[in-house]
């Protein structure tokens, strides 16, 4: 069974893609970084468990940002 649990994650990111992506730059933050841990005891062994437990914890949260219709081009 996975931990944490894919449901867990999303509820805390709405997006699968989000929450890959900010779990790959964590966990190359924490292989290159070992005292950067922000949980005490983690029950994966590799660098992106641990950073979906920490995901999944709260712990990290990415900064999504705002988009404006403005933004987006329309073609009439």
């Amino acid at each position: 069974m996975l931990y944490p649990p894919l449901n867990q994650l999303t509820s805390k990111v709405k997006s699968k893609y989000l929450i890959a992506t900010v779990a790959a730059k964590r966990a190359r933050e924490l292989y290159d970084k070992k005292d950067t841990a922000l949980l005490e005891k983690y029950h994966s062994v590799k660098t992106v468990g641990e950073a979906l437990e920490e995901i999944a914890d709260g712990k990290i949260t990415p900064i999504e940002p705002e988009l404006n219709e403005s933004e987006f081009e329309t073609k009439d």
